[in-house]
């Protein structure tokens, strides 16, 4: 099947509701991308949060004011209506999970697309490196951490993470695959022992699954696109809309597109 017409055909059918669960594995070697939707007023600062935290916040692509088309990595979708689950928070706090936000839609509403950690599981997987929350049909597990994002405007929070356990070996190569991927956050950013970067119960994530881990494995955390949303909660600006975590969009970009080497 040509690419483009699966991915216009995945989007088609999160559309009418026959996919509403986490997008891992759809379109395997086309870019997912997380979504933040706000007023066109608080846009200015949110890019530059995105410009100060790149592992987490790797921008792909910035709406036109108004317009829900992302023009430069999939024409003619929609997103208010192409990603399987939204979040919408009024003043940092959490008041509707849906799955078409048409009727929250502003005039001055500007959109950012930014890079995801799913883009990078194929080339793991090709290379031989589980993913277990995969492999177990979970979503990936994301934790707040103690390491503040570099705050802008309004905008500022903790650094939230993704985390997949391997063998030790199985991560310096990971290390290796995804440093050809900084738009879709690049190398992990601590490898090891949860507590150094704040997270009390490994087994408990904040967004997500927990997975397993097993004995001679170590977690490793790379930067995550759903620290935008705990930056949101600690800024309390009046209405933002982003995707429910592990529910992205697919866009119609080839995942090597963004491999620099």
């Amino acid at each position: 099947m040509d690419g483009k017409k699966k991915t216009n055909e995945i989007r088609a059918a999160i559309r009418v509701g026959d996919w509403a669960k986490p997008t891992t594995g759809l379109a395997p070697g086309y870019t997912q991308a997380n979504l933040v939707i706000l007023s066109k007023k608080y846009a200015y600062d949110f890019l530059l949060f995105c410009m100060r935290n790149p592992k987490t916040c790797p921008l792909i692509e910035v709406t036109d004011a108004g317009s829900p088309e992302p023009k430069q990595t999939a024409p003619g979708a929609d997103l208010r209506t192409d990603i399987p689950q939204y979040r919408v928070y009024r003043h940092g706090e959490l008041v509707e999970e849906t799955s078409d936000i048409s009727s929250y839609w502003q005039d001055d509403f500007v959109s950012f697309l930014i890079g995801c950690s799913f883009t990078f599981e194929k080339p793991l997987l090709d290379n031989g490196i589980p993913i277990r929350y995969i492999e177990e049909g979970r979503n990936v597990s994301m934790y707040s951490t103690n390491i503040p994002s570099e705050s802008a405007g309004i905008f500022s929070g903790p650094m939230v993470v993704s985390m997949r356990p391997m063998k030790p070996s199985e991560a310096i190569r990971a290390t290796q695959i995804t440093s050809r991927f900084p738009s879709v956050h690049g190398a992990p950013v601590h490898i090891g022992n949860p507590a150094a970067i704040g997270i009390a119960d490994i087994n408990k994530p904040d967004f997500g699954d927990p997975v397993t881990i097993h004995e001679g494995e170590v977690p490793v955390f790379w930067g995550c696109g759903v620290t935008p949303q705990a930056a949101v909660m600690a800024s309390k600006p009046e209405l933002v809309i982003t995707h429910a975590p592990g529910h992205m969009f697919i866009t119609d970009v080839k995942d090597e597109e963004y491999a620099v080497i």
